[in-house]
């Protein structure tokens, strides 16, 4: 019989996890931390990574940088690397919705959505695939969206970032897979995050979000912690190239 927890363990792995001040990167940072990996978490803002560190102790670190800056790419990639040694994991959890309507989109604001929720994971996951290689083992999970399959209002920058986050995936899976390496993405419904206030802000909007799901309710934090160690760890060795929708059904129904 397998070792089932042991299919879970994260002990001896480390994680890279950009968006970790705050919402479901900080929470997936969390999840990752308790089933035994080191961390280092990446935002701009030292402050809350440094809480953040502070929550889980000893194997946390914090790296304050831009990951939309491409330029700073290969110093980003040594600079998560210094810690605790080349990640196993990588997750990909920060991002902007700039929620404009199409007529309102800037080049600007386009430029800046692409860069931060579709660039950034490729090139950083390039930059840190090599050590995996190596190993011959690696999990990248990427964030998706609802928006990845449909359309929302005030969504068409965000929405083109989010849908081009599955193709990706299944670019990254079939490019790197064959080395040991799974790429996969969630897709999250709605949670009570930094990125979603302006939904949670509207107690009706926010309910009737809920309606629209089969389990009857939006996301709690929590709801990410299984589905994130399942695609970190042993336990998703043959799962590679999918986007998990973490939804509540919402996409289901």
């Amino acid at each position: 019989m397998a070792d089932l927890p042991a299919l879970f363990d994260l002990s001896g792995r480390v994680a890279c996890v950009t968006g970790a001040s705050s919402g479901l990167g900080r929470q997936a940072a969390l999840a990752l931390a308790g089933a035994g990996a080191r961390v280092v978490g990446v935002a701009r803002r030292r402050s809350a990574l440094d809480s953040l560190c502070d929550e889980i102790g000893n194997g946390a670190a914090a790296v304050v940088a831009d990951v939309a800056d491409r330029a700073g790419i290969g110093d980003l990639a040594q600079a998560v690397t210094a810690p605790f040694g080349a990640p196993d994991i990588v997750i990909h959890a920060a991002g902007i919705n700039t929620r404009e309507a199409a007529e309102d989109v800037t080049a600007e604001g386009w430029d800046q959505t692409l860069a931060l929720n579709l660039s950034a994971p490729f090139f950083l996951s390039q930059a840190l695939v090599p050590a995996m290689k190596q190993r011959g083992w690696g999990r990248i999970v990427n964030f998706a969206s609802l928006q990845t399959t449909r359309a929302f209002p005030g969504g068409i920058a965000y929405g083109a970032s989010k849908g081009g986050i599955g193709q990706l995936t299944r670019a990254m899976a079939e490019a790197w897979s064959p080395h040991g390496i799974t790429a996969n993405a969630i897709g999250p419904g709605f949670f009570p995050t930094e990125l979603t206030a302006a939904v949670f802000d509207d107690s009706d909007r926010a309910a009737r979000n809920a309606a629209q799901t089969c389990a009857g309710r939006n996301g709690r934090l929590e709801d990410i912690d299984g589905p994130v160690l399942f695609l970190c760890s042993e336990a998703s060795a043959f799962v590679t190239g999918q986007v998990l929708m973490v939804d509540g059904g919402f996409t289901a129904k």
